[in-house]
């Protein structure tokens, strides 16, 4: 799939440099962009040259929400159709339920949290709506000084979207949810830091660099599958409601790696040197996906 609203650019230290591009437009979301992004985790899932992603905005902007500017359902949605909970269910992913009634922002994120790589947001500027809603999946989000942020969907009279009812209260609490939902304000990078939703501030001109420094610092001498494996199994088994189900795919995970990636790892310790992994995270072990 070519791009034309984002693009994909792997350096030689394995960290995929994923931009949103549209800077004429403040990198506002659209149709083609969610296909676009949706596409582009996936494909770095499988992708064996990426070891860890950063996502960016080009120009003055991260995203500044959805472009309210396109004829027609600015959301994309088939406003011909009455869709029930049992279609989005049971059809999901038809072609007339997946683009016309599944939310965009919702597709992203879910491709997202699908993701085998751990993924690092630098928000250079705006993130509005859908802007700041597809950061909630992302591993860790720095922002630059520039940086705003708002769940406005309030005051656009739609609900919030992105599967962000699902993250957004595990990330900085469900009082603190519930207030931006309501007030639907913009605020700014400190506010963001000090409610939990960022990591750190850097200035706009380091921003991707310290967002890089850090990728690099998470995947360096480690084992791509047990990088992928432990991304997966924390957002998942951290929603359980027993540590039991954490424990059945904690033991089938340490049963394999132990014997791939895991048998080098304990013979580098022991020689005293860095280990040299082979395992890919194109060929997870067999158990993988047990979700679905």
């Amino acid at each position: 799939m070519s791009y034309k609203t984002i693009r994909y650019e792997v350096g030689d230290d394995g960290i995929l440099l994923l931009t949103l591009s549209r800077p004429e437009q403040l990198n506002a979301f659209t149709v083609e962009m969610c296909s676009e992004l949706a596409d582009a985790y996936r494909r770095a899932s499988g992708d064996d040259a990426v070891r860890a992603i950063v996502v960016t905005g080009d120009g003055r902007a991260f995203c500044a929400g959805m472009d309210l500017s396109v004829d027609g359902n600015v959301f994309g949605l088939d406003e011909s159709l009455t869709p029930t909970l049992e279609d989005v269910r049971q059809r999901r992913d038809t072609p007339e339920i997946l683009q016309g009634v599944r939310d965009t922002g919702g597709r992203v994120t879910l491709a997202m949290y699908d993701c085998l790589k751990p993924i690092i947001g630098a928000v250079n500027g705006a993130a509005i709506g859908v802007g700041s809603t597809m950061l909630l999946p992302m591993d860790f989000r720095f922002a630059s000084d520039r940086a705003r942020f708002g769940f406005v969907f309030g005051k656009l009279g739609v609900t919030a979207e992105g599967c962000s009812s699902w993250f957004l209260p595990r990330l900085v609490g469900l009082e603190q949810a519930l207030e931006w939902f309501y007030r639907a304000e913009i605020f700014d990078a400190n506010e963001a830091l000090e409610k939990g939703l960022i990591r750190a501030i850097f200035p706009a001109e380091t921003l991707v660099d310290e967002a890089r420094a850090f990728a690099a610092a998470l995947v360096k001498d480690r084992s791509p599958v047990s990088i992928g494996l432990m991304r997966q199994m924390l957002w998942r088994n951290s929603a359980q409601a027993y540590p039991f189900a954490a424990h059945e795919v904690e033991s089938l995970a340490m049963f394999y790696t132990s014997q791939a990636d895991g048998r080098e790892g304990v013979q580098a310790f022991r020689e005293k040197r860095p280990p040299r992994f082979s395992a890919k995270a194109s060929n997870m072990p067999p158990f993988y996906p047990w979700f679905q």
